[in-house]
């Protein structure tokens, strides 16, 4: 069955079962792949992994703080719960999507956090024509990605857990230090949690404040803070290597141009900062200039071209769809981009050919 967006556990299955087929470290309990193995799915490594006498190449899908990801395990392997924190577009969702695939085998037992989330959602509900038919039993129940976990002992994930009301935020409580489910409706209801069961969460920085989470629940989890990528050349190659993906699931087998993607690297990574590669100060703007919207403006870009113009990707259409990223949050922020035209892409295009062709695109700003 195609999908448009396959979760990690079919997207590198063939990954996977190269890596439990070689894997005889000590793993925790109900875990597929013991945590150096864990760490190698994640951050890649040179020496492939050998499946039905075939090489299999184990690739880097996360580029970043390579301790952060062994911290990360660690967490998982113990008693608290494991919080990925950052801002928008830092692949912390990618990453808890990494880690769940790895130990669990499954990726899609999770809770998405918003304003309407209710405890209910978190723990489990019922069905209330069998409830009102025969009364609170286990097959009235209907469970909960938290409450699987538990039961099965594999990882849940709780995405954006901020945007939840603090009160539905603290039903974790309990669970996270007892690994414990009261059921009161049902006689001797109680859930324990298999080994295997922990929850990774994650929480945007700019959401701080939107529902702050208790010091009570904090302590039940061990921060990581995932920071955006600070060097070009990097976020570059992510952005070919997600392009490519993104673009091939679209249908569409087109080249990647590297000299547009450093160009698109460049300018998010400098708007971002605020600091040019000459050490020049800029304006920031209010708009998440995230390695995701790169890399969202680059394909958004290359299917206009491949559709409109039969070409792999034009750089007019990549100003136009840079256009809209910019101005996602406050419309003052085109002037921010109008002035890195005017100023650094000016100054830019006298001797670089790209950048030239680059700076003859600034009439879509106005």
């Amino acid at each position: 069955m195609e999908m448009l967006k396959p979760p990690a556990e079919t997207l590198y299955e063939t990954e996977l079962r190269a890596l439990r087929e070689e894997d005889t470290g000590k793993r925790p309990p109900h875990w597929l792949l013991s945590p150096v193995y864990v760490r190698d799915f994640i951050i890649g490594r040179d020496k492939p992994a050998i499946l039905n006498g075939e090489e299999v190449p184990i690739t880097r899908k996360f580029y970043g703080n390579d301790v952060l990801i062994e911290r990360a395990v660690v967490t998982l392997a113990g008693n608290r719960g494991l919080m990925l924190v950052g801002e928008p577009g830092t692949a912390k969702t990618m990453l808890s999507e990494l880690l769940s695939a790895a130990i669990s085998g499954t990726s899609l037992n999770t809770i998405q956090g918003t304003a309407g989330t209710t405890e209910d959602m978190i723990k489990y509900s019922w069905n209330y024509a069998m409830l009102l038919d025969k009364g609170p039993s286990e097959a009235a129940l209907v469970p909960s990605p938290l409450y699987n976990g538990m039961k099965k002992g594999i990882i849940t994930r709780f995405e954006e857990i901020t945007r939840c009301p603090a009160e539905a935020q603290d039903s974790l409580i309990s669970i996270l230090s007892d690994k414990v489910m009261s059921i009161p409706e049902l006689d001797g209801g109680v859930l324990f949690a298999q080994p295997g069961f922990n929850v990774i969460a994650t929480a945007n920085i700019r959401d701080k404040g939107v529902n702050e989470m208790s010091g009570a629940l904090k302590r039940r989890f061990n921060f990581e803070t995932i920071k955006p990528i600070s060097n070009v050349k990097m976020e570059a190659k992510i952005i070919e290597s997600q392009a490519r993906s993104l673009l091939l699931h679209s249908g569409i087998d087109i080249d990647i141009n590297t000299d547009v993607v450093e160009l698109l690297a460049t300018t998010f990574m400098e708007l971002r900062t605020g600091l040019t590669r000459e050490g020049f100060k800029l304006d920031t703007p209010q708009a998440t200039m995230s390695t995701a919207e790169a890399v969202s403006v680059y394909v958004q870009s290359a299917m206009t071209s491949y559709y409109y113009e039969d070409k792999d990707i034009a750089l007019d259409r990549l100003v136009q769809n840079m256009l809209g990223t910019i101005a996602k949050e406050n419309e003052k922020d085109l002037s921010i981009l109008k002035s890195y035209f005017s100023k650094i892409v000016k100054e830019r295009a006298r001797e670089e050919g790209i950048w030239k062709d680059y700076y003859e695109e600034k009439k879509w700003i106005g």
